[in-house]
C-alpha cells in the first residue's frame, strides 16, 4: 500500500504579461516518510522550477487507490463508500474511503473511478466527487503506474 503525502511547494511564477507572483502549488508524492517525502519532491519539482523555491508544508494523505488516465489534465478526490451486510445484525455498514481519479472534467472521472473499480466484488457507490488543487503525482514506480 502506498503511503501519499501533499507537499505544497513556493515559488516565483512568471505570468503571461511578464509578471513575478509568489504561487504555493499542491503535488501528491509517495514516500515512506516525511523527510523522504521532502527529499522526493525537490527532486521531482527541480527540472520544471527555475529559481529558488521551498516546500512550505508536507502532510499525509490518506487515498486508498488512485487511478491514472493519460488523457486528463486534473485530478478528481472520490468518496466511495463499500457497502457490507452485518450478519449478526443485518444492517448494512458503509465504509467510506478517498480515492483520487486522473481526468478533464468531472463527467469523465466517475467514468475512470466506475472503470476502475470494475473488478471489485463489493458493493460500493460513490457517495461525491470533487476537483483538488492538485498540479501531479509523483508514485515511485512512474512507468508502471501510468500505465
Amino acid at each position: 500500500m502506498n503511503n501519499w503525502f501533499e507537499c505544497k511547494v513556493s515559488y516565483d511564477k512568471v505570468l503571461e504579461n511578464g509578471m513575478q507572483k509568489k504561487v504555493t502549488e499542491p503535488y501528491l508524492v509517495d514516500a515512506l516518510s516525511f523527510t523522504e517525502a521532502e527529499a522526493r519532491i525537490i527532486e521531482e519539482i527541480r527540472p520544471y522550477i527555475s529559481g529558488d523555491f521551498t516546500v512550505a508544508d508536507i502532510k499525509r494523505a490518506r487515498y486508498s487507490e488512485i487511478f491514472f488516465n493519460e488523457n486528463g489534465d486534473r485530478y478528481f478526490k472520490a468518496k466511495v463508500f463499500f457497502i457490507t451486510l452485518d450478519e449478526k445484525s443485518g444492517a448494512e455498514k458503509k465504509t467510506g474511503v478517498q480515492m483520487l481519479a486522473q481526468a478533464s472534467d468531472i463527467k469523465e472521472a466517475l467514468d475512470v473511478v466506475t472503470k476502475g473499480m470494475e473488478g471489485t466484488m463489493a458493493d460500493y457507490s460513490v457517495a461525491s466527487l470533487a476537483e483538488t488543487p492538485l498540479m501531479d503525482i509523483f508514485p515511485y514506480s512512474t512507468e508502471g503506474a501510468k500505465e
